[in-house]
């Protein structure tokens, strides 16, 4: 599948900084500080312990994508705690069914395509860093918006907007304008805590409810009616 291992680039780039700092600061405090309480013995456990969260946070299962043309699946892992009407984002029109998620920590941060088809857009918004538990923080923060010409469901535009959060302050979208893209391929990774927005049309059957704890690219959220 398109764009497998990116995670796992992203976690060697964190882990090799974060090895230059450990490894800088364990010679500083020998030479400067030999016998204080920060022993290089110490230093290289913590830079134990971050790699091991590293390469948890950045994980990055395969979807298992569920057969059916006219389902929509969750673009990522998380927690469904709003379900909504509102005004659709351009390049959509009129109104939108809304369904956000929230990404805790401890959640998978890959994103999933919701639907087959095109990438009609991908759009930096910058912005605050509010807590991403506040729904307010969808109009509020840093954001990247993608939008598909689906056709899986066939016809339909969609939506995702990934939004940073008081931690998550780096979205990463890995698909392009024009790319062509499969349901359940992988298309971003947001950094540490966020919310992802899934815009569909306002004909789309939700299948979750508020509560829910969805799969990014498994959980069959939603159903488009054939255009």
């Amino acid at each position: 599948m398109k764009h497998r291992g990116k995670a796992l680039s992203a976690a060697a780039a964190m882990i090799a900084k974060a090895g230059v700092a450990v490894v800088f600061l364990a010679g500083f405090t020998s030479y400067f500080w030999p016998g204080g309480f920060l022993t290089p013995a110490i230093i290289c456990t913590l830079g134990l312990v971050f790699l091991v969260f590293v390469l948890w946070f950045f994980r990055d299962p395969e979807s298992r994508v569920p057969a059916g043309s006219d389902l929509v699946v969750a673009p990522a892992h998380g927690l469904v705690d709003v379900i909504d009407t509102i005004t659709a984002p351009e390049p959509m029109s009129g109104s939108c069914r809304r369904i956000s998620i929230f990404l805790s920590v401890f959640d998978v941060h890959v994103q999933q395509a919701p639907v087959g088809g095109e990438v009609l857009l991908v759009r930096h918004k910058p912005g605050q860093f509010l807590n991403a538990m506040k729904t307010e923080s969808a109009e509020l923060n840093e954001n990247v918006l993608i939008v598909f010409q689906s056709n899986d469901p066939e016809g339909a535009v969609v939506g995702v907007r990934l939004i940073a959060g008081l931690i998550a302050r780096r979205i990463l979208p890995w698909v392009r304008l024009k790319e062509s893209i499969a349901k359940g391929e992988r298309i971003s990774m947001i950094q540490f805590g966020s919310r992802v927005d899934l815009y569909l049309p306002t004909d789309a059957e939700v299948l979750v409810k508020v509560g829910t704890r969805v799969v990014g690219g498994t959980t069959a959220i939603a159903k488009i009616p054939a255009a």
